[in-house]
């Protein structure tokens, strides 16, 4: 079956990606691709919220979040694996195929990568005329802004309008203008691409919950991400590309200026003093959206020779196939494979099609750190010598390599570095075959970012955020050394004190959370959710039985952005509880449609139906399919049809908790079966020990002593047995009641 491709282009705040993830979801499997990490994130953090993080990965190069059994896929593009099938596919920001450094990735997506039944391409207008001449059946659906995008011209630092976000292409020029902004208007936030997302997700929370009105970042919002910023201004309109400084052109200024105003309230964008004001038909084309089309898309040659380093090298140096394509000019993995090829050691090892192959995964770490080249080639060198040498890493230089890099003292560009640093180790950490017990190695490179990151937030805070007379202590600073004979040695005890406090109030605890495994948390009978010996919430009824909702209930004043994220987790745990309980049926997908509705009626009375209801869908299931189902685990009974896999205890007790969230008392017949029991007489009843009874009734040939499987499901109540359809004679043995005849009328 052909994939069907759509192309959704547009310009910003059109809902592209919105769309693209519902119709996703509409798919019983997916995937799309993004270009950062942080995005990748942060739509994770929306779909799983959806439907769970049991049915959501996520995959980046530092960051691979994959339960066992995987629905949708969240990636980076880089990251996007290759080897694994779905139904919907969608990769965004489609126009960056034209970039002068990633673009052979996007280019390669948009030839290569495809759903099963469905393909989306979501980026910019100026991708049409050359998409639909490279894929003509693909339908074209052109997008259209949701809000105006005004231009607002020049402005100075103080006549910045509230909720702006001030625009600039280097960190030294984001810390200057965040310094700038505290002094004026008494703070900002900050968004750098380098940030770890604990730090950015903490920021952009400071941010949204109106701690502070202003924004400064680069170009890594332009790129999706959801902020509430009503104007763009520009700081700068250039920027250092890997090989020059370059002018921006107006459709890269539209992508980053499109992020004022969001859905249908307008935004507005400008520069700021002393640049100066934007030519009128730029800001005009920026405000109309158009621009001129692209021509060319980057591309590189997917079919590598690993016979030799020479061959590999001539092989990712083919030209490209046609005038529609430029071969790459730039790529790191490229340059460090070109430099580490000029090492004898690392020419005397790569002598196989292997080892060239293990070459070319080492070029392919990133240099988070933008050293110079030398100085990463010599890292990945050391990275292949011993990957070749001993078939590992070994684990003394890592651990030397990584306690150089776990110190939180020092500033913002310190511990910035720190961070860059570190997400080298985390991304080897990920390469499960370079170290032993990988596992514990990424635990304690994802332990060392955090901890980074927390401090890097702090002080970021305690450097351009205004708090008045409050003392803010950054965390892993030591207290002053003073003698304790000393007028001053109280001060030891106020610095301790006010450092606990601060550890206590910067919310750090909310990011352990949010990052937390669905088996971190435990929900006892009454709902109470908690993490270790922190109570977190109440799970509460929702729209349906399947459909629970999980209440914050939390003593810490926290602001708007922290208690987001810790909403946003919760309802993905909410998920996660049911998905894991009625993961034995859904784990009977496919099959025919009397299949997949008995399936659908199991799973909305968590388990258990009664016969009559499920009686169409019985009736139309083949003896071949019926025969699979018993053998999975369905029971088709006399009276009702149930899954045994959720008798289990634990699933017992889920199921008992939910029907009171739904009904709030197990009175009702529905009630009672969502918890996998009958009402017999007004006594409820385990669905299996009914159907036990009911078979070794139906088998005794009457008059019968009850039986012994009957006796101890029910007793020997007559009304019981009355309500079974026997009568129990005056020597307590049972016959079958008379069917009582219709009268015709």
């Amino acid at each position: 079956m052909t994939s069907e491709l759509t192309l959704a282009l547009g310009p910003t705040n059109t809902g592209k990606t919105h769309r693209a993830i519902e119709r996703m979801l509409a798919h019983d499997s997916g995937m799309i691709g993004l270009p950062l990490r942080l995005l990748a994130r942060e739509v994770y953090d929306r779909v799983s919220a959806r439907v769970g993080e049991r049915a959501v990965a996520l995959v980046t190069g530092e960051e691979k979040r994959i339960p066992p059994a995987p629905r949708y896929w969240i990636a980076t593009v880089e990251a996007m694996p290759q080897d694994v099938g779905v139904d919907f596919l969608a990769v965004d920001e489609i126009q960056l195929a034209a970039h002068r450094e990633r673009g052979h990735v996007f280019t390669d997506r948009l030839l290569r990568a495809r759903g099963r039944l469905e393909t989306w391409f979501l980026g910019a207008d100026t991708m049409a005329p050359l998409l639909r001449e490279l894929l003509p059946d693909a339908a074209l659906r052109r997008q259209h802004r949701m809000s105006t995008l005004k231009h607002r011209g020049r402005s100075g630092l103080g006549g910045l309008p509230a909720r702006s976000a001030v625009v600039a292409f280097s960190a030294t020029e984001v810390y200057a203008l965040a310094a700038r902004l505290r002094a004026r208007k008494g703070g900002a936030a900050v968004v750098l691409g380098g940030l770890s997302p604990r730090t950015r997700n903490a920021q952009v929370a400071l941010y949204q919950a109106r701690e502070v009105s202003y924004l400064v970042a680069t170009d890594a919002i332009g790129m999706g991400l959801n902020l509430d910023v009503d104007h763009v201004a520009f700081a700068s309109v250039t920027k250092y590309d890997g090989r020059a400084h370059r002018q921006l052109v107006p459709a890269e200024l539209a992508q980053i200026a499109g992020r004022a105003g969001r859905h249908t309230r307008d935004g507005t964008f400008g520069t700021l003093n002393p640049l100066p004001g934007l030519k009128e038909h730029v800001a005009r084309a920026i405000e109309t959206h158009r621009f001129g089309e692209v021509r060319r898309l980057v591309w590189r040659s997917a079919d590598l020779d690993f016979s030799s380093i020479d061959a590999l090298i001539g092989s990712l140096a083919a030209p490209a196939p046609s005038a529609r394509y430029t071969r790459v000019e730039q790529a790191d993995d490229f340059d460090t494979l070109r430099a580490l090829a000029a090492r004898p050691p690392i020419r005397e090892r790569a002598t196989d099609p292997a080892r060239v192959r293990l070459l070319w995964e080492v070029c392919q770490v990133p240099d988070f750190r933008k050293l110079l080249l030398l100085r990463h080639v010599a890292l990945l060198a050391e990275v292949y010598v011993q990957l070749v040498d001993h078939g590992r890493l070994e684990g003394e230089w890592v651990e030397r390599s990584l306690r150089r890099i776990d110190r939180l003292d020092g500033e913002v560009d310190t511990l910035t570095a720190r961070l860059a640093a570190i997400r080298v180790w985390t991304y080897l950490s990920h390469r499960d075959r370079w170290l032993d017990d990988a596992g514990a190695w990424r635990e304690r490179t994802r332990a060392i970012e955090d901890r980074l990151g927390d401090a890097l937030h702090e002080r970021l805070v305690e450097r351009f955020v205004e708090h008045g007379r409050r003392v803010v202590v950054a965390p892993g600073h030591p207290p002053p050394a003073v003698d304790d004979d000393s007028p001053f040695a109280g001060l030891r005890e106020l610095w301790v004190s006010q450092r606990d406090d601060a550890e206590r109030s910067r919310g750090a605890w909310v990011e352990d959370v949010v990052a937390a495994p669905h088996d971190a948390f435990d929900v006892d009978d009454d709902g109470r959710v908690a993490m270790g010996e922190r109570e977190l919430g109440r799970l509460v009824g929702g729209r349906g039985l399947t459909s629970p909702e999980l209440r914050l209930e939390i003593a810490e004043s926290l602001g708007a952005g922290a208690r987001s994220r810790l909403e946003r987790r919760l309802a993905a745990f909410a998920k996660d509880f049911v998905a894991e309980l009625l993961a034995p049926l859904r784990a009977l997908d496919g099959g025919s449609g009397a299949a997949r509705g008995l399936r659908y009626q199991l799973e909305q009375r968590l388990g258990a139906a009664s016969r009559r209801d499920a009686r169409d869908q019985i009736d139309a299931l083949d003896a071949d399919e019926r025969a699979r189902l018993e053998e999975a685990g369905v029971v088709f009974g006399r009276r009702t049809v149930f899954a045994r896999a959720l008798l289990e205890l634990e699933a017992m007790r889920r199921r008992e908790l939910l029907a009171r969230l739904r009904w709030g008392a197990v009175r009702s017949a529905e009630a009672h079966l969502a918890t996998g029991h009958v009402l017999v007489a007004k006594r409820p009843v385990r669905v299996d020990a009914l159907e036990e009874a009911l078979d070794a009734l139906r088998t005794s040939k009457p008059p019968f002593e009850v039986p012994d499987v009957v006796r101890d499901a029910l007793g020997e109540d007559p009304k019981l047995l009355s309500a079974l359809g026997y009568r129990v004679l005056d020597d307590g043995r049972l016959v079958p009641k008379k069917k009582r005849r219709r009268r015709r009328r």
